[in-house]
């Protein structure tokens, strides 16, 4: 995969919300080999570091060709998203166009122990 950039948060002591949208989401269906469509939305609290959106977008871009079901790809995008930024919560959510009369939505979302 894309490496992920980031690059240091100027407010890490207060907490905003950044909301990311990738309306042009493309994978593989690994049963299927058809192409699976859809939007990945990214909400997260930023703590010292914040997302570059470039590498973001070559990132996503990787995905074009792999064979990856759904609940997998969003666990797999907010892992790396996680371990890139270390954020003080995220949400991914995928939202994939019908196929077969069924729409999917698919969310995982992360919060930083704060112990």
């Amino acid at each position: 995969m894309e490496r992920l950039e980031t690059f240091d948060n100027k407010y890490p002591n207060r907490d905003y919300t950044v909301t990311i949208v990738n309306d042009e989401y493309t994978s593989v269906c690994p049963m299927t080999g058809l192409p699976d469509f859809g939007t990945i939305t990214i909400n997260y609290v930023p703590d010292k570091k914040c997302l570059e959106l470039k590498a973001l977008k070559y990132y996503f871009m990787e995905y074009r060709n792999e064979g990856i079901f759904y609940e997998a790809v969003i666990n797999k995008i907010l892992d790396d998203l996680v371990e890139v930024c270390d954020p003080k919560s995220m949400e991914v959510i995928g939202e994939f166009t019908v196929r077969g009369g069924l729409r999917s939505v698919v969310k995982a979302s992360h919060k930083k122990d704060t112990k």
